[in-house]
C-alpha cells in the first residue's frame, strides 16, 4: 500500500478549497507548456499592457547541448539523462545559475541519449497518468540495466519545472517566479490523479500559486491572442472549433462551441477526448521498425538498443523531408559495438516514399467516420511500458469521438445539427502540436475530416490559420492570465468530465456473483473551478484508522446526469473505471476501529484539481480523499 498523507483538516480551512494565486499584485502572466518532448515559457508584463493591447515573449532556456556548452532555446526538450559516473569530465555540466545540477535535462539529455538510449527518461508525462504503476517509484528509464540509476515520472517532471524556474530566476532575479501569475498546462484528458501529480511538482518547485488550463483551450486563447482582435471576423454563432492536438507523445481532441449570449461570442468547451498515447514518438519508431526490415533483408540484424538510437536518427531524419521538398532521402548511420565503431557502423537511407507510405498512410489512412479504432484482446505477459494505443489511425480515433460526441451540443440552442448526422459536424479546426506542422499530414486530416463531412452534405470545415504549433500552448497560458482578471475572451469549460464513487450493494452471499455495483455521480460534467458540492443524504461508514478504497469513475459523454445521481446499469463506452480513491481516518480523538458515518464533497479547486473530502455526519469534520496513483499492491 503506497504511503498516504491524510489528515484532518484544522477548523479554520474544513470548508475552504485550495486557493490558487494570491490577491497581491503580479508583475508577470507566465505560461509554461509542460509538454511530453518539450518544454516552453512565455510570458508577458502585465504592468505594461492596456484593456486593449497584450503583448508577450517566449523565454529562451539556457541549457545544456553537450558537455561545457549551454545555449538559448526557445523549447527545453523533456528528456533526462543519467550519465555514467565516468561518463563527463569535471565542470563540464556547469548551468549558469549552478555548477552541477541535480539532473541533465534538455537539448544535452537528448543528444546524449540518442547514443547511449538505455541511460534516457523520456515521456515522462505520459506515465503521471499511467495507472499501472506508482508514479512516485524510480521505474524510468523502463528498460535500463540494474547499473542505471532510475528515477520516477513525478521527479522527472519536477527537475523539468525545476530547469525552467531556476532559468527565469537567473533572467529576472527582481521577479521571482513564485511570486508570478503561472500557468501550467496539462493534456483535456488528463485524469484526476494526473492533474494532482502536475500540480504537486509545481509545489516541490515552489510554485503552490500555479493553475492548470487544458492543452487545447490554451492553443485556442493563443489563436484569439494573435489575431489581435480579428478572431471574431473567423468565427460565427454556431460554429463548432474542433482542436486537434497531435504532440510528441499524446492525441487531444477537445470541441469548443461558439455561441451568443447578450450580443457577444462566448465560447464553451462542450468536449474532450480520451487520453490516447499516439503521436510523433510511435511515428519515429515506425520509421525505425520500417528501416529495420530493410537492413534485415541485408541480413544484417539489429539489438534492440540499436533500434533505440535508430528511432532518434529517423525523427530527425523525417523533418528533414518534410521542411524540404527538395530532399528525397536521408542517409542513416546506426551505431555498431566493435573495434571499429566507424567501420563497423551500419549505413542506409530514409526515403521521402517510406515516409508518406508509413507516416500518412499508415497514421492517416482514408477511413470513414462510421470506423472505429481496432482494439485487440491484450497478452498477459507484456514488457514494461505505456500503454500506447493499439490502434495507430489517428483518423479512426477521430471518427470515433466525433461519433461519441454527437449529442455534445444539444443543449445550446444556437448549434443545431441535420438529423440525419451520425457524428458531430465541426465547422472549423485548429491544429496544435508538432507533429501537425508537416503540410503533408495536416493536408491529409482536412481532407479525411472533409470527405466525411461532403458525405453527409455538410459545409466542409475550414482551418483556423495562424497558429504557432510549437509554441501556442505556452503563449496560450500566458494570455490566459491576463483573461483571468477579466480582459479578452473567456472558454467556458469546468470539469471535463462526469465523476462517479461506486456503491457496493448489500446483499447476501451468491457464489460465483460479485456484489452489485451503482456509480454515484459525486461531480457533474463542466463543474467550474471554486465551487462544491455536498452529498449529505448519501452515507457511508468509514473504519477509524484504516485506508478505505473506493472504486472511482468517469464518463465525458453524460451531460445530464446531476450530483448524487445513481447509475444501476451503464455500458464500457459510458463510463470508465479511473485510479481508485482511498482514504485513512486519523485517530486523533477517536477510538481505533470506530466506525464514523461520513457523507462525501467534492470541489474543483481554483488550481484546476478535483478535490474530494469526507465529512464526519457527526461532527463535521472533514478528510481529504486522496487518489491513488498506482494499481495495486503488486507494483
Amino acid at each position: 500500500m503506497s504511503e498516504q498523507f491524510i489528515h484532518e483538516q484544522p477548523e479554520a480551512t474544513k470548508s475552504n478549497v485550495v486557493q490558487g494565486a494570491s490577491n497581491e499584485q503580479k508583475r508577470f502572466s507566465v505560461g509554461i507548456d509542460l509538454g511530453t518532448t518539450h518544454c516552453v515559457l512565455s510570458y508577458a508584463d502585465l504592468s505594461k499592457i492596456d484593456d486593449e493591447e497584450f503583448t508577450q515573449q517566449v523565454m529562451a532556456i539556457p541549457q545544456l547541448t553537450s558537455p561545457g556548452a549551454v545555449e538559448d532555446k526557445a523549447q527545453l526538450p523533456s528528456f533526462l539523462y543519467q550519465a555514467h559516473p565516468a561518463e563527463l569530465a569535471e565542470g563540464s555540466t556547469s548551468l549558469p545559475w549552478t555548477a552541477k545540477p541535480e539532473y541533465l535535462v534538455g537539448e544535452i539529455a537528448r543528444n546524449l541519449g540518442s547514443k547511449t538510449p538505455i541511460r534516457l527518461v523520456a515521456s515522462a508525462k505520459s506515465w503521471l497518468c499511467h495507472a499501472g504503476v506508482d508514479c512516485k517509484s524510480p521505474i524510468l528509464p523502463a528498460e535500463a540495466p540494474d547499473e542505471v540509476e532510475r528515477v520516477s515520472p513525478f521527479q522527472a517532471t519536477t527537475a523539468y519545472l525545476q530547469h525552467l524556474r531556476d532559468a527565469w530566476q537567473n533572467q529576472h532575479p527582481d521577479a521571482p517566479l513564485e511570486r508570478q501569475d503561472v500557468v501550467i498546462t496539462v493534456p483535456a484528458s488528463f485524469d484526476p490523479a494526473a492533474r494532482e501529480l502536475t500540480v504537486e511538482a509545481a509545489r516541490a518547485v515552489g510554485l503552490g500559486q500555479a493553475i492548470l488550463l487544458e492543452e487545447p483551450q490554451a492553443a485556442l486563447y493563443s489563436w484569439i491572442e494573435k489575431s489581435q482582435g480579428d478572431w471574431r471576423k473567423h468565427v460565427e454563432v454556431g460554429d463548432i472549433i474542433l482542436v486537434i492536438d497531435v504532440g510528441g507523445g499524446t492525441t487531444d481532441l477537445s470541441l469548443i462551441a461558439v455561441t451568443e449570449k447578450d450580443g457577444n461570442l462566448e465560447l464553451t468547451r462542450v468536449a474532450v477526448g480520451d487520453h490516447i498515447l499516439l503521436g510523433g514518438d510511435n511515428m519515429d519508431l515506425a520509421l525505425a521498425y520500417t528501416v529495420k526490415a530493410k537492413l534485415e533483408k541485408e541480413g544484417k540484424r539489429l539489438e534492440p538498443w540499436q533500434i533505440q538510437a535508430l528511432t532518434h536518427s529517423c525523427r530527425d531524419a523525417k523533418e528533414k523531408i518534410f521542411n524540404n521538398s527538395e530532399v528525397d532521402n536521408i542517409p542513416l548511420v546506426v551505431p555498431n559495438r566493435g573495434s571499429s565503431l566507424i567501420g563497423g557502423a551500419l549505413r542506409t537511407e530514409l526515403t521521402r516514399d517510406e515516409v508518406n507510405r508509413v507516416l500518412v498512410e499508415g497514421f492517416l489512412p482514408k477511413v470513414p467516420a462510421s470506423d472505429k479504432p481496432i482494439s485487440r484482446p491484450r497478452t498477459g505477459l507484456r514488457t514494461a511500458g505505456l500503454p500506447y494505443a493499439q490502434d495507430a489511425g489517428i483518423t479512426r480515433h477521430l471518427a470515433a469521438f466525433l461519433a461519441k460526441q454527437q449529442s455534445a451540443t444539444d443543449e445550446l440552442k444556437d448549434i443545431n445539427l441535420p438529423e440525419h448526422a451520425t457524428f458531430l459536424h465541426p465547422t472549423a479546426v485548429l491544429f496544435n502540436g508538432g507533429v501537425l506542422k508537416a503540410n503533408a499530414l495536416a493536408d491529409r486530416l482536412m481532407d479525411v475530416l472533409n470527405s466525411w463531412l461532403k458525405a453527409e452534405q455538410a459545409p466542409e470545415a475550414r482551418l483556423l490559420a495562424g497558429a504557432d504549433l510549437d509554441l501556442a500552448v505556452a503563449r496560450g497560458a500566458a494570455y490566459y492570465g491576463f483573461v483571468r482578471k477579466g480582459k479578452g475572451v473567456r472558454i467556458k469549460g469546468g470539469t471535463a468530465a462526469s465523476y462517479y464513487v461506486g456503491i457496493e450493494s448489500s446483499m447476501p452471499a451468491v457464489p460465483g456473483m460479485a456484489p452489485e455495483i451503482q456509480a454515484l455521480c459525486i461531480a457533474p460534467f463542466g463543474m467550474e473551478e471554486g465551487t462544491q458540492q455536498e452529498l449529505p443524504d448519501d452515507e457511508f461508514g468509514l473504519v477509524i484508522g484504516e485506508p478505505v478504497r473506493f472504486r472511482f469513475f468517469a464518463s465525458n459523454i453524460r451531460r445530464e446526469d446531476k450530483v448524487g445521481t445513481r447509475l444501476d446499469y451503464w455500458t464500457d463506452q459510458e463510463l470508465d473505471e479511473l485510479d481508485e480513491i482511498e482514504i485513512t481516518l486519523s485517530e486523533e480523538g477517536r477510538k481505533p476501529g470506530e466506525v464514523v458515518p461520513v457523507h462525501l464533497c467534492a470541489a474543483v479547486t481554483e488550481v484546476g484539481t478535483l478535490e474530494l473530502q469526507a465529512v464526519s455526519q457527526k461532527d463535521n469534520g472533514r478528510w481529504k480523499i486522496e487518489f491513488d496513483v498506482r494499481a495495486g499492491d503488486e507494483q
